[in-house]
């Protein structure tokens, strides 16, 4: 059987008993999602068979709107959500009917043979293709997953923030994997979407001074950003960010610059307030060409680092953060909504007047 098609959406006129709803990418282009109904998905021999309790809508999801991010249609979209598991195959062990889970959509397809699968760097395999761009996603009522993609949320943590992991585990990566943060160390954090919030809960745990920034469009992510616990809040449509870093530092420019954003002008700003060692993260796509003062690493001597989606480790720790229960996520959601009103939510996120926005399946 041909992969493309097993992986994506068989679109039929007449399904009849069984159908779901699902949010489906039809055909290539702008636009060109829709509500529609599908057959419901059959558990396999070694397959997880999961009811989806909540689906967040990320950054990609809109860009496969706009055709801006590789998709093979017809695919239906979400890659972050959580679940329980209603029913399980013969060949799996790990989890059982009942389980509230998580599931890593982005190895949905990989070798698992190169260099990159070995290691637990599966963002890099040749290969790979994630759930709601390559293979279905979650804005529908079940998915059938390989076992190994599941990960069994602890008992105190909800349902809802189980389905920040995905997301959470990018700010986990970044933080965490590419380079140290020490308490102590002043953070320059600009673009307060949610990956920039998760980022943000991550850093006030090390116990750093976080200043963060946005812009006008981005007052209510910046008011949750202070209830996260940001040190310093700057709108760049209203102030020189430069001027606070300046003053925040003693004119020694911040230890840590992590860019969320991918804009341009975000990117400038960032080279302009490290300090001299200092270092850079780069976690924000720019989809385009960025014109820069290359100098800039020379003359600062500045570390750069990219930090991409996440690894296997990202995740482990992702679960064990959960379970501690010592990072607060609950601000970073601020809409929960059915799966009928797609088409607002879309635009809640895109208008960016909210953080992390949560659908559910209504029938």
């Amino acid at each position: 059987m041909n992969l493309m098609y097993y992986l994506g959406v068989k679109l039929t006129k007449n399904i009849g008993d069984g159908a779901l709803k699902a949010l489906i990418k039809t055909k290539s282009g702008v636009g060109n999602v829709e509500l529609l109904d599908v057959p419901e998905p059959q558990c396999t021999e070694s397959g997880v068979k999961i009811e989806i309790k909540w689906a967040g809508i990320c950054g990609t999801d809109l860009h496969i709107y706009y055709d801006l991010f590789r998709n093979v249609p017809p695919v239906t979209l979400c890659h972050e959500f959580s679940g329980i598991v209603t029913e399980v195959g013969t060949q799996v062990s790990k989890v059982k009917p009942g389980d509230r889970v998580v599931v890593l959509g982005s190895t949905m397809v990989r070798c698992g043979t190169c260099e990159h699968c070995k290691t637990g760097e599966y963002i890099f395999c040749a290969t790979r293709m994630g759930m709601g761009h390559g293979g279905n996603g979650g804005f529908t009522r079940y998915v059938v997953v390989r076992e190994d993609m599941v990960y069994k949320l602890a008992d105190n943590v909800t349902l809802e923030i189980g389905a920040l992991a995905e997301p959470f585990a990018c700010a986990v990566h970044a933080i965490e994997d590419t380079t140290k943060i020490n308490v102590g160390d002043i953070v320059y954090l600009s673009g307060p979407g949610p990956i920039g919030l998760l980022c943000l809960a991550l850093l006030r745990a090390h116990g750093c001074k976080v200043i963060i920034a946005g812009t006008d469009q981005d007052q209510l992510r910046l008011e949750i950003a202070k209830e996260l616990g940001a040190d310093v809040i700057v709108n760049v449509s209203k102030e020189n960010p430069v001027d606070v870093v300046n003053r925040e530092t003693k004119d020694q420019g911040a230890d840590v610059v992590i860019e969320c954003s991918g804009a341009e002008p975000s990117i400038a700003t960032c080279l302009q307030v490290v300090k001299k060692l200092g270092k850079y993260i780069q976690l924000g796509i720019a989809g385009k060409k960025v014109s820069l003062d290359y100098d800039t690493l020379f003359y600062k001597q500045i570390q750069i680092y990219g930090s991409n989606s996440h690894n296997y480790r990202s995740w482990e720790r992702v679960m064990r953060i959960f379970e501690q229960g010592k990072v607060d996520l609950n601000p970073v959601i601020t809409h929960k909504m059915p799966l009928s009103k797609w088409r607002e939510a879309f635009d809640l996120c895109e208008a960016k007047t909210c953080s992390k926005v949560l659908l559910y399946y209504d029938e």
